[in-house]
């Protein structure tokens, strides 16, 4: 019996949305400086089950569509948390990191081979304060919370793409670094932070693989989507003690905190944002979000 996590064809969706998906993206217009600074987005990634979901796979590719091509991408995943900052190999085709377990063959044999991303590394260096020290892993590639959702994005693997570690959780400490790399989107960097809204995985019960929802991911959801849309930053880095549906929302925190490079790198740091995705898989929150 096929699910979501033991679909009848793996990543049947991918391979029914890819034909289209890359003639679209051959049509797209790459950004130039007229077109201003780019937005930097927050993600809920999804895993390999992400390549079996027509609905979310449709998202994320007008989304990016709705944007110029970017020059290059910098991604802050949940799945690398390392002290101190460090950014993956920057090589052509970096081999990618399968960091999920349990899922068909065919997962683990996608690739995304993209371009050189050494000129945005140099930039990234730049960027950071000689106070901050910054360590290339050259042999890391991207992992799934960076190069899963960005295969559905830009299918063509046409953007050099630069994983950054997350050194911390704290909030202050992490819109600190967002704020440090927001001269890069006016050079048409795209900053992503790439995590899940709530990501109780310890949590999951049958019936969530059933399409319900439980009440402490829609209340945690809920209270994000209300302190985002006003700009609240001290709510939401308060969310260990403020926010409902804690801690089962979030257990660990690493799929939350990536907002917080996001909301960094915005213009300004108490900006209202656009919300682009929301709804729920598996159960959990979808909610995605760009601002300006």
């Amino acid at each position: 019996m096929s699910s979501l996590l033991n679909p009848a064809v793996p990543a049947g969706a991918f391979d029914t949305y890819l034909p289209t998906a890359v003639a679209a993206s051959r049509r797209q217009r790459p950004w130039t400086p007229a077109d201003g600074p780019l937005p930097s987005l927050y993600l809920s990634h999804g895993a390999p089950p992400l390549f079996d979901d027509p609905l979310w796979i449709r998202q994320l590719s007008e989304w990016a569509l709705s944007l110029p091509k970017p020059r290059a991408i910098l991604i802050v995943s949940a799945h690398w948390e390392n002290a101190p900052l460090a950014l993956s190999g920057s090589d052509a085709g970096t081999p990618l990191v399968y960091d999920f377990g349990g899922f068909h063959r065919r997962y683990y044999e996608m690739t995304y081979a993209t371009p050189d991303a050494s000129e945005l590394l140099r930039r990234v260096v730049t960027a950071m304060p000689d106070t901050e020290p910054i360590h290339q892993y050259t042999g890391r590639g991207l992992d799934h919370g960076a190069w899963v959702p960005l295969k559905v994005m830009y299918p063509l693997a046409d953007v050099p793409v630069l994983q950054m570690s997350m050194p911390t959780h704290d909030p202050d400490a992490l819109m600190r670094i967002g704020a440090r790399l927001r001269e890069l989107r006016d050079e048409g960097v795209l900053i992503i932070g790439s995590g899940f809204m709530t990501h109780g995985l310890p949590y999951l019960t049958r019936e969530m693989f059933e399409g319900a929802v439980p009440t402490w991911s829609s209340d945690f959801d809920a209270w994000a989507a209300d302190a985002l849309a006003r700009g609240d930053v001290d709510t939401l880095a308060a969310f260990r003690t403020r926010a409902p549906g804690m801690p089962y929302a979030h257990p660990t925190v690493d799929h939350y905190i990536p907002l917080f490079v996001t909301l960094g790198a915005a213009t300004a740091a108490d900006a209202p944002v656009t919300t682009v995705i929301d709804g729920y898989m598996m159960g959990f929150a979808k909610r995605s979000f760009q601002v300006a």
